[in-house]
């Protein structure tokens, strides 16, 4: 956890706040044993605690923020993902490397991570947190997949809205969030950090449809979440008419 990392309206958040709120709340290391020494060394880092309408609360560790005893308590944090294009209106997958905690081996869209109670990537309203957000996803798309942040402008990315979701990884694992859609159409290049990514993949509609009846793929909660509900009908306007469907500002309830 963090001591004093958030400002809201009405002062700085703590540690002792989330405490406070959630004193149930499970900080033992135990849950750690035997996993990846760099995945685990991340685990340390400081996510944004929420409540229900999107507004930050505290700050807690992503482990803590990702132990399903905790987000059975109701511990919920703010999270991204990043939809990435290139010219051919393809859309770029990664799978998740083995070392990883949480859904180790899915496949999943471009980048999907947490903005970090951090400067630059908090944010109380929602143009402040959308701004976070983007700063988050160039850091994370170039420590996942070597992607430089001038080949991603910041102005670049759009945003389309915010899902507020549960799911498990498996009986230990799991993600709360309040998820921030963004999507960018931009050619890349790839420079894979295989502690994060052990693979990636470019799609049309028509092949992401094909791997989603393969039997053998296994897919992230959110990915099929957002694809189930709204990423074809967002991606068959991406060259025309995607304004209509950005900077939603309702939260979607999945």
């Amino acid at each position: 956890m963090s001591a004093t990392t958030t400002t809201t309206e009405t002062g700085p958040i703590t540690a002792q706040n989330i405490l406070s709120l959630f004193p149930e709340i499970d900080t033992t290391s135990v849950a750690l044993e035997g996993h990846d020494e760099e995945q685990i060394r991340l685990m340390d880092e400081v996510c944004i605690v929420l409540d229900e309408n999107d507004k930050p609360i505290g700050t807690a560790s992503k482990k803590l923020c990702h132990l399903m005893t905790n987000i059975d308590k109701g511990l919920l944090h703010r999270a991204f993902s990043v939809f990435l294009f290139d010219d051919q209106n393809r859309l770029l997958l990664q799978q998740r490397a083995s070392e990883k905690i949480t859904f180790p081996d899915m496949w999943t869209n471009t980048c999907c991570s947490h903005p970090l109670s951090i400067p630059g990537e908090t944010g109380s309203d929602l143009p402040e947190s959308v701004a976070g957000v983007k700063r988050a996803a160039q850091r994370k798309l170039d420590h996942e997949l070597g992607i430089k942040t001038e080949q991603v402008p910041f102005d670049d990315f759009r945003f389309l809205t915010r899902i507020h979701y549960k799911a498990p990884s498996d009986g230990k694992w799991g993600e709360h969030e309040i998820d921030y859609i963004l999507f960018i159409k931009a050619n890349v290049d790839l420079n894979i950090n295989k502690n994060e990514v052990q693979d990636t993949k470019y799609v049309s509609p028509e092949e992401l449809k094909t791997l989603f009846a393969d039997p053998k793929l296994k897919f992230t909660p959110w990915f099929k979440l957002i694809c189930e509900s709204m990423l074809f009908e967002w991606w068959s306007h991406l060259d025309s008419g995607i304004d209509a469907y950005t900077n939603e500002q309702e939260i979607r309830r999945m």
